[in-house]
């Protein structure tokens, strides 16, 4: 789950991690009155999940009441629009007003967990304020890292190590010491996946501080964090992965035209490969599940046909832990009475199965059947381009 900046912040001002004073903001008449007690010069920002905001238009440093004026009325409900929001843009619905700052040196700092070494990684770059994937593939010395067992914690050789890379001076190195393990320290009990300062400033008076703030959260612990699960934006995430976020579903939506219901991520994966393999591109991401019912099936169902640029559907089930029979059911339920007019290409194996495809063909509805995965990819990738042609 990702968070704004301004969660973010609020979370590391509570935490010992130094941010600049500042108020978020909803309407153009509370931001003003932020610049106001703040002080000139500050800073608007639009407050989406997306980075690259600057260069997006979201963000001005006003040097005058005129210019905060100006730049709050630009910014706030702006449809800010760059390569990580995709072509459809975000809407920009709040503001955060911060003091402006006296900037000597701009680093890079983030923590994330390595899912192969199974341990948490600290990556710092003296290049910070750009993209830290602009800077691992024009200048890979540049980034450096130091990897944390979980068990014996954040050491101050790490610090250290990293400080001296940085080329910190002995004020800089106390203040970014202090930092780091107020970071390190929030990162873990709060079971984040990712917190990033880009840029981490170091000001004229030797501070260091967190002049922005990216994090996001493992979605599986926030059963343990109640108070940052209430946090989530919907207004921020795809429509449809909200919808199925309420069943449970792991859906996630992508670009395609060939709408994929799977149960398990590891054959979503698989099919999702051979769906490109075969010429087709897939519409979605969704795993129903190992042990799914169907109900939420017939809800996934409607989920896939809601997204307009879906022109054919293959459904995908290895009947291990589920029933094919309750697959089937599922299916026909969400189709039944729903006006459908792309077609379905369905394959059941496993547990069920003859029962599960007497289901689909006493449901009288206009299934395609196939037994094998590479006949039922060929058929829906056919179907999708709509003119009868197949490259296989």
């Amino acid at each position: 789950m990702k968070i704004h900046e301004y969660q973010a912040k609020d979370l590391f001002r509570s935490s010992g991690v130094p941010v600049p004073d500042g108020e978020v903001a909803a309407t153009a008449q509370v931001a003003l009155a932020a610049a106001e007690k703040l002080g000139y010069p500050c800073v608007i920002k639009a407050q989406v999940h997306a980075g690259g905001r600057g260069k997006a238009g979201g963000i001005k440093l006003a040097r005058s009441r005129p210019e905060a004026e100006k730049y709050v009325g630009e910014i706030l409900g702006m449809t800010l629009v760059n390569r990580q929001t995709g072509p459809q843009g975000k809407l920009v619905r709040k503001l955060l007003v911060e003091q402006g700052l006296d900037i000597r040196r701009e680093l890079y700092v983030a923590i994330i967990i390595d899912r192969e070494k199974e341990m948490p990684v600290i990556i710092a770059s003296a290049q910070g304020g750009m993209e830290i994937e602009a800077v691992a593939q024009e200048n890979p010395q540049a980034i450096y890292q130091e990897y944390v067992h979980p068990v014996t914690g954040l050491a101050d050789c790490h610090i250290r190590n990293l400080a001296f890379k940085l080329g910190l001076s002995k004020v800089q190195q106390k203040n970014f010491s202090q930092l780091l393990t107020h970071l390190y320290e929030l990162f873990m009990k709060t079971d984040m996946s990712l917190a990033e300062i880009n840029p981490l400033i170091i000001t004229g008076k030797d501070d260091v501080i967190a002049l922005d703030a990216k994090v996001t959260f493992d979605d599986n612990a926030l059963f343990r964090h109640p108070e940052i699960a209430a946090w989530r934006d919907v207004f921020e995430e795809e429509p449809l992965e909200v919808e199925a976020s309420k069943y449970e579903l792991n859906y996630i939506r992508l670009d395609g035209n060939i709408g994929c219901m799977v149960n398990g991520a590891g054959l979503a994966m698989a099919t999702m490969d051979i769906i490109k393999y075969y010429g087709g591109e897939p519409a979605n991401f969704l795993d129903v599940g190992g042990a799914t019912s169907a109900e939420r099936v017939k809800e996934a169902f409607k989920i896939l046909l809601a997204d307009p640029k879906v022109k054919a559907v293959l459904v995908n089930i290895f009947g291990g832990i589920v029933r094919t029979d309750l697959v089937a059911n599922g299916i026909v339920h969400a189709v039944r009475g729903m006006d459908i007019r792309i077609p379905i290409v369905i394959r059941l194996v496993g547990t069920n199965e003859e029962e599960g495809m007497r289901i689909l063909r006493e449901s009288q509805l206009n299934f395609i059947t196939e037994g094998e995965l590479a006949d039922a990819v060929r058929r829906v990738v056919e179907l999708a381009k709509g003119d009868g042609s197949c490259p296989f």
